[in-house]
């Protein structure tokens, strides 16, 4: 434990005792109401306030807190830059127990996050001292094949989701990464290798089962379609996760999809970097809809991947000549079901870095030379090799907004641009303590001031910390506009909040 977080939990249990810590409404640890709460069905204290409301709500599902031996495991994300110490881990096993931990939460003022996937990349889906609602184990799965319609639990991973609607030969948007939770990425927008086909990945979902705040200390459910509180469904095609409240099930509209091409190629070095980057960009935003492509390029290498739906490898390739017929790539093809191709290209987590830090923006006009310079220059010197410059090519369907629209504004981009930094090795050690954590951030400090010039925007899933007016950067003036009237609507006391949540127009 580092020693930020060691003093921070000593402070919170000195009125205690060591090893304790106090919140309203819940006795110390080892105690018999926190004791309990390893226990589903534990009853919450009685409102502190006096109010009336809700009956006393309990916890339920399966809990974690902090002397359980699963403990540093249930709270610790997929970037470990951030170590968070909640006081209880509430982890749905359905829709109720996020009603019931919602409930306890508001009824004792008790700080709360909800988290799906963990990959929350600045560590807001996590609370020090409060509590996370874990929606991770909501995994139900029901495809009408017919109808082309698909209900998911939202603790779908993109993995699981892939493989699954694969198995019938459909498939949405999604992300290249399978361990990222679908929830998040497609209420962020959803952005990967068929959005210039299928559109991003919030522009295929159609309905979903949301958990909101309800009166002074309640919670319920309630059903976001174009029929009703389409209003929710447009925030919630967008917004970003855990702003209006706790979606457990998600209904996408989804697409035939039999076999995917997808290509690979990989350059040795940044020598040809001006080539790549500029056929790429002048290239693939502007062909074939089923084609969708992104860039990696890397301190030693430059990598290209491609995607053609419905496609031959031939076809895929001849998209691709006017990048691939610069300098001398080593190409790999490969057709086949789209879950196959995707399972095949995930990897393992013990193989990743534990720290990761990003900054997000969006193309509007192509890059000219001084851009893919700024790009080579930083690349060249970056922290490590998995640091990385990243572009995924937009237009296509992306450009066409799916009835009742969406809160997703950056329809124009040529295509998306992400820096990231990564580095360590996973272990329960904060990456604060890593030697290498204050040259990787400064290094994408320094780089995305750089790249300024050239971009504009930022994308909502992944945040960008410190951006001055990051409201309108994410959703444009209008946007952000609507955006807090709909929060006043379904969270009017702020009950999600984090430090870059949306406030309600009231405040």
């Amino acid at each position: 434990m580092s020693d930020f977080s060691r003093r921070y939990l000593l402070r919170a249990s000195a009125a205690a005792g060591v090893g304790a810590v106090v919140v309203p409404g819940l006795t110390a640890a080892g105690a018999p109401d926190i004791a309990a709460a390893s226990t589903p069905g534990l009853m919450a204290a009685s409102d502190p306030s006096g109010r009336t409301g809700c009956p006393p709500a309990k916890l339920t599902g399966h809990i974690v807190r902090p002397d359980d031996a699963s403990y540093t495991d249930d709270r610790i994300g997929y970037d470990q830059l951030f170590s968070h110490y909640p006081l209880v881990i509430v982890f749905a096993q359905e829709t109720q127990d996020v009603v019931n931990a919602l409930t306890w939460a508001r009824q004792h003022n008790v700080a709360l996050r909800v988290r799906s996937g963990r990959h929350a990349l600045e560590g807001w889906s996590n609370v020090d001292n409060g509590i996370v609602i874990d929606v991770s184990q909501l995994k139900s799965v029901q495809i009408d094949t017919d109808a082309r319609i698909a209900t998911v639990g939202a603790g779908l991973t993109q993995l699981e989701a892939v493989t699954t609607l694969a198995q019938q030969n459909l498939a949405v948007t999604t992300g290249s990464e399978g361990s990222v939770g679908l929830v998040g990425a497609t209420v962020g927008g959803g952005l990967g290798p068929l959005n210039r086909w299928l559109g991003m990945a919030c522009d295929s979902l159609i309905g979903t089962e949301v958990v909101v705040p309800s009166g002074h200390d309640c919670a319920k459910v309630i059903r976001a379609d174009l029929n009703d509180h389409s209003d929710l469904l447009w925030a919630l095609r967008g917004a970003g996760n855990g702003n209006f409240g706790i979606v457990t099930q998600l209904t996408y509209k989804v697409h035939s999809l039999k076999r995917i091409a997808y290509v690979q190629a990989t350059w040795d070095g940044l020598g040809d970097l001006h080539g790549i980057f500029d056929a790429w960009q002048r290239t693939v935003p502007f062909a074939d809809n089923r084609l969708g492509s992104e860039v990696e390029i890397h301190k030693s290498q430059i990598l290209l991947f491609g995607w053609l739906a419905e496609g031959s490898a031939a076809e895929a390739k001849e998209m691709l000549a006017p990048i691939l017929s610069v300098g001398t790539p080593d190409v790999k093809v490969q057709v086949g079901n789209w879950g196959d191709i995707f399972a095949g290209s995930q990897v393992p987590r013990a193989q990743e870095p534990a720290n990761v830090k990003f900054f997000s923006q969006f193309a509007k006009q192509l890059f000219p030379e001084k851009a893919i310079d700024v790009i080579g220059d930083f690349m060249r010197n970056a922290p490590t090799e998995d640091s990385n410059y990243f572009v995924d090519a937009f237009g296509g369907a992306i450009k066409r907004e799916p009835r009742g629209g969406t809160a997703f504004v950056h329809r124009d981009a040529i295509f998306y641009g992400e820096i990231g930094a990564a580095w360590g090795t996973p272990s329960t050690t904060p990456g604060v303590c890593d030697p290498l954590t204050s040259a990787c951030q400064a290094w994408t400090a320094e780089f995305s001031q750089a790249m300024r010039p050239y971009v504009d925007g930022a994308y909502v899933n992944v945040p960008n910390v410190g951006m001055q007016e990051w409201e309108t950067a994410y959703w444009g003036r209008h946007n952000f506009e609507r955006l807090r009237k709909i929060k006043a609507k379904y969270d009017p006391c702020n009950v999600f909040q984090y430090e870059q949540s949306i406030p309600p127009a009231s405040l």
